[in-house]
């Protein structure tokens, strides 16, 4: 069976969901939607799909929808993603949103609580874990092959200039750092936070967190919104009793390092994935799979929860600068 889908937030991000689910074989694209006429109009054109210029009117029109992705932005990336994720849940729509999940931890709950309470597939677009190589990478913790997990150390910075929110750099780029982090050494206990503002900013746009884990280890984050394109996008590094991995750039480059040998595996371009952008197909491919393979809601991958869990992280990162202390998730 086809499963007919909509697009909420038809901008840059919206324009990849629907790119993906028009290419997918067990998806048919049926309607766009964005507050903005001309570009729903435009998507629409180009889709051959029905436009909208709001979720109630997407509701109302009677319209079928087995899913919808909700890419919409606003503030941090996330303040205009409640109300529409709300609404679609509300409806008994099954919702892969944007990360972050939201901009206020309260509207995230509340997010989560909903799509708990009618059991409804509700996951973020956390891309980062979904590549062939981070895959592999889980394997190897799942294993054993690492040993016990002593810690990890992860790298995310882009060149980014936008001055908003003094968080901006924080709420809208780290959810994929944290959430790789969790993805492979479980959930945090305890964060302590340093930041400082890039030359000539005005937001903190370079974080060093520090992290424990419920199961012993440690780990730290750098994050910048002031690195070079020539910096790389993301280095994620566990080590573990008996050996380590290295992750370069979602994708890229990911070999391992035995303790006790000087010899290493290494493995480039996994599954044929060169770059980022094509994480978004794995992303949202699974979460296709899943929605045909009618896994049960509380068994999907990249789920709100753990965006929520994700999004938690930053805003104890938050409380421990501005506090100067080490706060306790």
């Amino acid at each position: 069976m086809t499963l007919k889908v909509g697009v909420v937030g038809i901008g840059n991000i919206g324009t990849i969901h629907a790119n993906v689910y028009t290419e997918h074989a067990k998806t048919e694209l049926v309607a766009v939607c964005d507050i903005v006429k001309e570009k729903a109009d435009a998507a629409a054109a180009k889709y051959g799909c029905k436009a909208f210029y709001s979720v109630r009117e997407m509701l109302e029109s009677g319209i079928h929808l087995d899913a919808c992705s909700m890419a919409t932005k606003g503030e941090e990336n996330g303040g205009e993603h409640y109300v529409p994720t709300m609404e679609l849940l509300a409806a008994n729509i099954p919702v892969l949103g944007e990360k972050p999940i939201s901009n206020r931890i309260d509207e995230g709950e509340r997010m989560v609580a909903l799509a708990k309470e009618k059991q409804l597939p509700f996951a973020v677009n956390l891309n980062h874990r979904f590549t062939p190589a981070a895959l592999r990478a889980k394997e190897w913790v799942e294993e054993g092959r690492l040993g016990q997990l002593h810690m990890i150390n992860m790298k995310m910075w882009i060149n980014n200039p936008v001055e908003t929110s003094p968080w901006f750099h924080l709420r809208a780029l780290h959810p994929h750092s944290f959430d790789v982090i969790r993805y492979f050494c479980g959930d945090v206990k305890r964060v302590a936070a340093f930041m400082m503002k890039g030359e000539g900013r005005k937001i903190w746009s370079n974080a060093q967190v520090m992290l424990e884990f419920e199961n012993g280890a440690i780990g730290n984050l750098v994050g910048s919104y002031d690195a070079g394109a020539s910096y790389g996008l993301e280095r994620c590094e566990v080590v573990g009793s008996k050996g380590r991995f290295v992750l370069d750039d979602a994708c890229e480059l990911l070999t391992y390092y035995p303790r006790h040998s000087i010899a290493t595996e290494s493995y480039s371009y996994l599954g044929g994935m060169r770059n980022f952008n094509e994480t978004f197909k794995s992303r949202i491919s699974d979460w296709i799979e899943q929605l045909d393979a009618k896994v049960p809601y509380d068994q999907i991958n990249g789920s709100g929860e753990e965006a929520l869990k994700a999004q938690s992280i930053i805003e104890a990162a938050i409380r421990s600068f501005e506090t100067s202390s080490i706060v306790e998730l």
